[in-house]
């Protein structure tokens, strides 16, 4: 009887002999002509698929790594500049409207009965109202929007006041001085934030081969420091340039229709710590001939340009400060969270020994403008002069914001205490001051007061805003915290708005005060610090959104039913997300950028369930191939 040779046995025989089964040759071997051409392909494919000889994986990372820092400069320079165009306009255009509508013959002439006058003191009220309110709705518009969006839409409100005066009503620029107070903290609170980003991104980038930035741990304490204090001088440098072009509508333009100084204080005897309000008496004429209509349109459209100008640069230049899943899970923490944030901050000593430092530099900015430069300056040397007084302001406090650098040599109180230093004995002095009106002789010392005030003034601002970025370097959201120093200092433009009637002795002894209280707050503060007295660290909670959609994706095929997991595994996954969700206070980084350690652990865990599934899989598999052979 013929043996009966299953094709098991075939194969068996085969593999035995290490020749291919009788009958299946055809199949394992192939003509010498296509298993050339075959072979061929195979390494083509292989060296197409494959790495590039000449592809250098180090260096093209570090020409990478080189564009993210050049994109950082540009984010942080296009903000910059956009700040210093926005706010040039507004001030220029808010300087021009004010002189113009006090003037007496303009307004019967070109609006009769309308009552200009009247509308400039409701629009400057909704400019130093609302703002007021501020610290209740800023952490959530910045929720709603974005840090960068919320930029784009601030300058836009600016450009929207620019585009009200084509048509000088009521019903017009009330409601966009109402909505300019309405973006004044957002936009500053963004502003800040944005920076104090774009130096953690900076730091990011260039320490890219250290291994607290590739696994996403907490960085060294101090780490951001050098580029925090590089990138605010860096801002408010160009930012105070805006009190420059803001006078370039007064110099081109208006200037050529204002009236001498003998004509416009022809009536004010007192100036200086003797005065009043901001100018007793001063002249309701200072206009000696009216402007042409079209030419005020002109120079309108060309600041609409400008604030144009601005909107496109937030918009085309400035990239975003977090990724879009990084926005996702801070509006995910629930709006109730995010109105409470600024409060809890607030719980913060460190804060709360700096509000009176927020308080005074709304004052001592203000005061720049309506007692130093109006009430000695222009009292004494004219209107015509004001354009000169404003700019040196200006310059001095922008070449004076590059002294902030020497944070990066000098103790962190020196920049502080100096400009506190500064405008002390400024505040003397003009305590003791009295100059004559009508006397231009007085200039070079008027103008040499406006340098030094600007020299405060940049040391205040620079090392406030540095500062915060310092103290909170450890907290990837600063919008709150810059909420709560602007929203201060919109409370303290508000009360300098309210005391403008004020003898100007009391003026400067309410400031005095200020200062005194802020400097001993700031020394307490150091000395808290220096001691090591612990803080409430106000932490955002971790976002609640569920472990769906791209943001979380896991790694494994998304394809697979649940039914393929033993029920032990799936009991095992719903007890660790359970622990997951009641973990609830975490630290921004773990609420920001990629899934904190928690989660990665749970990853892992079900990656290894999954994997010994497989297996498992695979052994049953191999024993019923076993048991039918």
């Amino acid at each position: 009887m013929a043996a009966v040779i299953t094709d098991d046995d075939v194969y068996s025989e085969a593999e035995m002999n290490g020749a291919p089964p009788a009958g299946r040759e055809n199949e394992l071997q192939l003509p010498g002509h296509e298993g050339n051409i075959q072979g061929q392909l195979a390494q083509n494919v292989e060296e197409f698929l494959g790495p590039h000889p000449d592809y250098d994986e180090e260096e093209e990372e570090r020409k990478y790594y080189r564009r993210k820092r050049l994109g950082v400069l540009k984010n942080v320079v296009g903000a910059s500049c956009g700040g210093m165009i926005i706010y040039s306009v507004y001030m220029g255009l808010l300087q021009m409207q004010l002189i113009l509508h006090y003037d007496e013959t303009y307004r019967e002439v070109k609006y009769g009965t309308l009552g200009l006058e009247d509308i400039d003191n409701k629009m400057l009220m909704g400019i130093n109202v609302t703002p007021i309110a501020g610290l209740l709705y800023t952490p959530v518009l910045i929720r709603f929007l974005g840090t960068k969006w919320m930029m784009f839409l601030a300058s836009g409100i600016y450009a929207l006041f620019v585009s009200t005066n084509y048509w000088e009503r009521y019903y017009t620029l009330v409601p966009s001085a109402v909505a300019i107070g309405f973006v004044i903290v957002p936009l500053w609170a963004s502003l800040g934030n944005y920076i104090t980003r774009m130096a953690h991104q900076y730091y990011e980038y260039v320490n890219y081969k250290e291994e607290h930035v590739q696994e996403q741990k907490k960085p060294p304490k101090g780490a951001f420091h050098t580029y925090i204090i590089v990138f605010h001088s860096v801002f408010y440098i160009f930012f105070h340039l805006s009190f420059v072009f803001a006078e370039f509508p007064m110099i081109l333009f208006l200037n050529n229709y204002l009236s001498e100084y003998p004509h416009t204080l022809s009536k004010v005897t007192q100036c200086g710590a003797d005065g009043k309000g901001v100018i007793q008496n001063f002249n309701k004429t200072v206009l000696h001939s009216l402007p042409r209509s079209l030419l005020l349109i002109e120079v309108e459209s060309v600041l609409m340009g400008a604030a144009f100008l601005a909107m496109i640069i937030f918009l085309a230049l400035c990239g975003a400060a977090y990724r879009p899943t990084e926005e996702i899970d801070l509006r995910s923490i629930g709006w109730g969270n995010i109105f409470q944030l600024p409060f809890k901050h607030l719980r913060d000593y460190r804060i709360r020994l700096l509000c009176p430092f927020f308080v005074y530099s709304g004052f001592e900015v203000l005061f720049a403008v309506k007692g130093l430069i109006l009430s000695y300056g222009v009292c004494v040397v004219g209107m015509e002069k004001l354009w000169l007084l404003v700019m040196v302001y200006g310059l001095s406090s922008s070449i004076c914001s590059a002294l902030a650098l020497t944070m990066l040599r000098l103790p962190r109180p020196v920049i502080l205490l100096s400009g506190a230093f500064v405008h002390f004995f400024l505040l003397i002095a003009l305590m003791c001051w009295s100059p004559q009106p009508k006397h231009p002789e007085y200039l070079p010392y008027l103008l040499v007061l406006s340098a030094l005030w600007g020299l405060g003034t940049a040391l205040n601002k620079t090392g406030v805003s540095t500062l915060l970025g310092m103290l909170y370097e450890d907290k990837e959201r600063l919008d709150f915290i810059y909420t709560i120093y602007h929203w201060w200092q919109a409370i303290a433009i508000f009360i300098v708005y309210l005391w403008s009637a004020m003898p100007m002795r009391a003026k400067l002894g309410i400031l005095l005060l200020a200062l005194m209280v802020a400097s001993f707050c700031y020394v307490q503060l150091e000395r808290r610090l220096a001691s090591k007295i612990a803080f409430r660290l106000p932490k955002i909670p971790r976002p609640r959104h569920k472990v769906k959609g791209y943001r979380y994706l896991e790694e494994e095929n998304s394809d697979e039913s649940d039914t393929d997991l033993s029920d032990a595994d799936d009991d095992e996954r719903e007890e660790e997300e359970r622990n997951l969700v009641k973990e609830d206070r975490n630290t921004d980084a773990d609420s920001q950028g990629s899934p904190g350690p928690e989660r990665t652990g749970i990853r892992d865990r079900r990656r290894r369930n999954d994997n010994a599934a497989y297996e498992q899989a695979g052994e049953r598999e191999d024993y019923i191939q076993h048991m039918r052979e």
